[in-house]
């Protein structure tokens, strides 16, 4: 029987992670000696410290509904955080908990986006934003920056982009997938930029912030512009730096109007997050960070080791980068080399030729790259590489 589908789910792509993750899966089911760098996940356990409170609301019975935009506990700690950590101040009226940064992100967009809105999207980007954008109902309009700008847009670039249909300029920064991070002094460059165009929303994907090791603090582009205050929503959560992927918390923090918005969007789809998650997310964002600086200097020292290596690689280019816990090398020669078609056929070939399970670089808007995730053991890195360089020399 053929069904008739929505126009919205016709018109967006299947997550080339979420496809690649289960034919990873599939191949290790079938006892195939697979190293999967293609998932975006630490490879760190949640802090005891979180798990204890979640198992303390458990037992306290607090596993009933909580608010839609969630509880005030957790509320008032995301306003504690963005406070101490990013100098921004809101009220509770300002805050949705969501399942997820993703989860946060969708809800902006579904409250935000009518049919013909353009969102612009620096690319490389995350792979699902241009189809959360087709979900909503909007246009995305990509801006491309590729390893020779160090993946970050221009100024220039995007006032050139911006046009009387633009309704939101997405920013994704430290970045997955090329673990880029924009300067304070690059923000201002782009903030003063959208200073000139008062239609223009701002979307800030933080989710990265804290892995980072540039002499430079974080910053987002309300930190360097504040004057976008009122005109920026900001994306954060749990789930990267502190180790609570499973766990589905984010937030977003923006005009109280937005927010309003987005939870009746919440409201109508999912309604609240994970009670226990949102104990637990009380206790991560209400300690300090100290437990943090050992999963991040893990990460240094596997990026330390990797970009050097993967250059070493023929075929490889690969940039140091600021955080995250990403590399985004261009592979275009060794693809040549090889005879392959692109970087699809790329990451195919290597899957099965050197089993390195790795993403290509066309669903994050760059063909011609595929993307490292190093969120592993240094053993399993090198034994990466050395398979890498096996198979395509």
């Amino acid at each position: 029987m053929s069904y008739k589908l929505a126009d919205r789910v016709l018109r967006a792509k299947p997550s080339a992670t979420n496809m690649l993750d289960k034919r990873t899966k599939e191949l290790i089911a079938q006892g195939r000696d697979i190293i999967a760098l293609n998932y975006g996940e630490p490879d760190f356990d949640t802090p005891p410290h979180v798990k204890q409170a979640a198992i303390a609301a458990i037992e306290a019975g607090k596993t009933k509904y909580t608010q839609v935009d969630g509880t005030p506990e957790l509320k008032q700690a995301i306003i504690g955080k963005l406070q101490r950590e990013n100098n921004l101040t809101y009220e509770a009226n300002q805050i949705l908990v969501s399942c997820g940064g993703k989860h946060s992100i969708a809800n902006a967009l579904q409250a935000l986006l009518n049919v013909g809105d353009e969102v612009i999207i620096p690319a490389p980007f995350w792979v699902s934003y241009p189809e959360m954008v087709r979900i909503a109902d909007g246009t995305p309009v990509i801006i491309s920056a590729d390893i020779t700008q160090n993946f970050k847009i221009t100024a220039a670039q995007l006032e050139k982009a911006i046009t009387p249909k633009t309704k939101l300029f997405m920013l994704n920064s430290p970045s997955n997938p090329s673990g880029a991070a924009y300067t304070h002094a690059e923000l201002v460059a782009l903030g003063e930029v959208l200073l000139r165009h008062p239609q223009v929303l701002i979307l800030s994907d933080d989710l990265y912030e804290h892995i980072l090791w540039t002499a430079e603090p974080f910053h987002n582009i309300v930190n360097a512009c504040p004057a976008l205050y009122e005109r920026s929503i900001v994306i954060n959560g749990v789930s990267k730096a502190y180790a609570m992927t499973g766990w589905r918390i984010g937030y977003a923090a923006g005009a109280a109007e937005i927010i309003k918005a987005m939870t009746l969007i919440q409201s109508q789809a999912t309604s609240c997050p994970c009670s226990i998650s949102q104990a637990a997310s009380v206790a991560a964002l209400n300690s300090d960070r100290h437990w943090m600086q050992p999963m991040v200097d893990a990460y240094k020292e596997r990026h330390d080791y990797m970009v050097p290596a993967l250059n070493e690689i023929p075929g490889f280019n690969c940039r140091y980068s600021e955080g995250a816990f990403y590399l985004f090398p261009n592979v275009e020669q060794a693809i040549a080399k090889l005879g392959l078609a692109d970087d699809m056929a790329f990451a195919d070939y290597l899957l099965n030729k050197a089993e390195v399970s790795l993403v290509p670089g066309t669903p994050f808007g760059l063909p011609g790259y595929i993307r490292f995730s190093y969120a592993t053991s240094m053993e399993l890195l090198q034994e990466s590489v050395r398979r890498i360089r096996a198979a395509v020399l």
